[in-house]
């Protein structure tokens, strides 16, 4: 069977994120002065094919570990979609 999964992958928390920084000063620039705080991430959808949803999840589990994210300095969830 199929499954397909999206992963959330943000920077650790006190770590630098320069791109959240210029963007949340650019805001504050255009007026949006309510904007306490911007972050950057990226998202990643996966589709894949296992004998179950736990055997797929283990293995995005295993690639977020592997190659999708890096562990010293992001953080990630996976979330299960139809």
């Amino acid at each position: 069977m199929t499954y397909s999964f999206v992963v959330s992958i943000a920077r650790k928390p006190g770590l630098s994120d320069p791109e959240g920084t210029t963007t949340h000063k650019a805001l504050n620039d255009l007026g949006f002065a309510g904007v306490t705080h911007v972050a950057f991430g990226r998202t990643i959808s996966v589709s894949l094919d296992a004998v179950s949803l736990d055997a797929a999840r283990t293995q995005v589990e295993a690639m977020c570990e592997k190659l999708l994210a890096n562990p010293v300095m992001e953080t990630y969830a996976i979330e299960a979609t139809p």
